[in-house]
């Protein structure tokens, strides 16, 4: 008889470690879903060139930093960025401009995100950007593959100014200059010339018409 109170005491410790066991388990699993969301979202962006990015460059949207290039890998023909966004409470359009922008005096570059279309709030507030069903939203979920594109750059700026200063330092450009200023000094003298007949023409006209009607009228 004690035997068998005392294995049915061992069974029922037993059922309640593992009882306690699922329990510590969800709540470990609820806090690292919990903690995942504040620490915010992914995203893969892939540019045809590194522009001047880096691990820790500034994500912007709306002038606003909603987060950092976490990682960054090159590929043979591209650059492939993973962004970390702060928030899950940061919503992308999927419908936006990604690219690469110069800013400030020392030229820092960062991934400006600037979003083409408004969502409307209600539908907003059903998605889950953790969830499968995201897929099929306007949004950016997490873990979504975007492309980016080149924006500002001040590189291209300075390579205009040298090939217009170059220009400039070309004889040929200063002798088609010149043909093109005489010729507009002579199309402008043959202008005049026309306009000055014209109106010696206009005034013979008027005073013939004006004798005219004087006598007949």
């Amino acid at each position: 008889m004690n035997k068998i109170k005392s294995n049915t005491t061992w069974e029922n410790f037993k059922n309640i470690i593992a009882l306690i066991a699922f329990i510590l388990f969800t709540i470990i699993i609820w806090l690292l879903i919990s903690i995942k969301k504040k620490q915010g979202y992914s995203l893969f962006i892939e540019f045809s060139n590194a522009y001047g990015i880096k691990a820790g460059t500034s994500v912007t949207m709306r002038g606003i930093n909603i987060g950092y290039i976490k990682n960054i890998k090159i590929n043979l023909h591209s650059v492939l960025v993973l962004v970390n966004i702060k928030s899950n409470k940061i919503l992308i359009p999927k419908n936006s401009i990604i690219e690469t922008n110069q800013t400030g005096l020392f030229n820092d570059t960062v991934i400006d995100i600037i979003p083409l279309e408004q969502i409307d709030e209600y539908e907003i507030k059903k998605i889950d950007i953790f969830n499968a069903n995201c897929l099929a939203s306007k949004l950016l979920c997490n873990g979504h593959y975007v492309k980016g594109a080149r924006g500002l750059n001040y590189d291209d700026l300075v390579r205009a100014a040298t090939r217009i200063s170059q220009r400039f330092d070309d004889p040929r450009f200063f002798s088609l200059f010149y043909i093109f200023l005489q010729n507009s000094i002579e199309i402008s003298d043959e202008m005049i010339l026309i306009t000055i007949d014209i109106a010696n023409i206009t005034s013979l006209l008027y005073y013939s018409l004006n004798n005219f009607l004087l006598k007949n009228i």
